[in-house]
């Protein structure tokens, strides 16, 4: 595995442009993410080109932020050289200081489809086409007018590779390397480097927590907030299949058949034309529209064995132990979160996570919610999760782990108050105001 960088033997210059005020191409014909030749020499985490960029809610409501693009270096998930873009946000307004913190936001890219990466569907004018990713953008407005950096990485890679192991945590922490040294945003190794991301977005910083330690020490890691993480990806399928969400579990069967030649041999002979043709088209599809054309579809209908049998082939059980977070021992403390309820990630699978967590020596503080579902508790939350990487990030101690089970994550009046705050700065997001709010705690 590729791990910390040292001195890098790539010396090309990071070329820098500004498309500010330019419409953004699609991903597979903008020059901007091709690399430039040599690449591969760089160190992980290496700038290899930059543009400044508008990023805008809905596609068409400017962010007062500073926004840049990274193309940097990174790794897939063997540790082979790979690239991919970070979308750097500060708010104009926010004073600086030599330990700005530095929050990496993980969004639930939840597809195959370049058009879903942050990269292009959070800038101004691209399509608008229902991307969970667009909405997480009021939650990282919130961290901006904390005064953090964010930074938005596409964590899938260049290629979405959905649910590849260790590829997400890679992607994740050399963002964060690539924007300490692109040297604009006032980050110094000194800085706190936090994380949250939620669903596909906590299964993918569940990655970047436990390979932290060893891919990246040189990182000040101070907490990373799980929610709703895909503790495991197999009863996840298990509970999709054949429900409103079963293209989610189309959409990860169809991604690992590009990361796993024994899935796609396993696809190739247990499921029928027809069905091979649909995850062949899967690919393509963002989240939305992936979950609409595959809703309710029972995926046993295209094999030649039950469901059941199918995934407990030995090969299978294989890649869905390869792809299974919780086995490493994060060194920085998680916030994890999951609701009782939950209509998509069984709270089953985070339970055994935490448990695996814990027994290999994590801190963690578990939160499970009963009276939120799925995504309510994607935006509940948020009071809690600032609050706590607040406290991360300024240095207080978080001592011990524990496991609570609450009514809402809301309940405390001093989280309802936080809430009001955040509805302040998502007001100022919809009015196209500066993002000045209150911090949390």
């Amino acid at each position: 595995m590729t791990t910390a960088a040292g001195p890098t033997e790539w010396s090309g210059a990071t070329d820098h442009t500004d498309e500010r005020h330019v419409a953004p191409v699609r991903p597979a014909v903008d020059p901007f993410r091709e690399p430039p030749t040599g690449w591969e020499f760089a160190g992980p985490g290496t700038p290899l080109r930059s543009r400044d960029v508008t990023v805008a809610f809905l596609g068409r409501i400017p962010l007062h932020a500073k926004a840049v693009q990274l193309l940097y270096r990174t790794a897939d998930m063997h540790g082979e050289p790979a690239t991919t873009c970070t979308t750097v946000l500060v708010a104009p307004d926010a004073a600086p200081t030599q330990e700005r913190p530095i929050l990496s936001f993980q969004c639930a890219i939840d597809s195959l489809a370049p058009e879903a990466f942050p990269s292009y569907s959070l800038r101004h004018r691209a399509p608008t086409t229902g991307e969970v990713v667009q909405l997480e953008l009021l939650l990282i407005a919130n961290a901006l007018a904390q005064g953090w950096v964010v930074s938005v990485p596409d964590h899938e890679g260049a290629q979405g590779n959905w649910g590849a192991p260790r590829e997400a945590g890679h992607c994740a922490l050399d963002g964060v390397r690539a924007a300490v040294r692109h040297g604009g945003f006032d980050l110094t190794a000194r800085s706190a480097v936090a994380f949250w991301g939620y669903s596909g977005g906590g299964w993918a910083t569940s990655w970047a927590a436990e390979l932290a330690a060893d891919y990246a020490p040189e990182l000040h890691t101070v907490g990373a907030v799980l929610g709703s993480p895909v503790g495991d990806p197999e009863l996840v399928f298990r509970r999709a299949n054949g429900h409103l969400f079963s293209g989610l579990a189309g959409l990860v069967i169809a991604g690992l058949t590009r990361s796993y030649p024994t899935m796609r041999a396993l696809v190739d002979e247990h499921v029928d034309l027809p069905g091979q043709a649909l995850l062949d088209k899967a690919i393509s599809w963002p989240t939305q529209q992936a979950i609409m054309r595959m809703a309710f579809r029972d995926f046993g209908k295209h094999l030649d064995v039950s469901v059941s049998t199918f995934l407990e082939l030995p090969d299978m059980q294989a890649v869905f132990a390869d792809i299974r977070p919780g086995r490493g021992r994060p060194a920085m403390p998680l916030l994890v979160m999951q609701a009782v309820h939950d209509q998509i990630v069984p709270v089953a699978g985070v339970d055994r996570m935490v448990d695996e967590l814990t027994a290999h020596g994590a801190q963690v503080t578990y939160v499970r919610d009963r009276l939120s579902e799925h995504f309510l508790l994607h935006i509940v939350s948020g009071p809690l999760v600032l609050g706590w990487l607040t406290d991360r990030i300024a240095g207080v101690p978080e001592i011990g782990s524990s496991t609570t089970t609450v009514r809402s994550v809301l309940a405390p009046i001093r989280r309802l108050r936080n809430g009001v705050r955040m509805l302040r700065v998502c007001v100022r997001v919809f009015r196209g105001r500066p993002l000045r709010g209150g911090s949390s705690g």
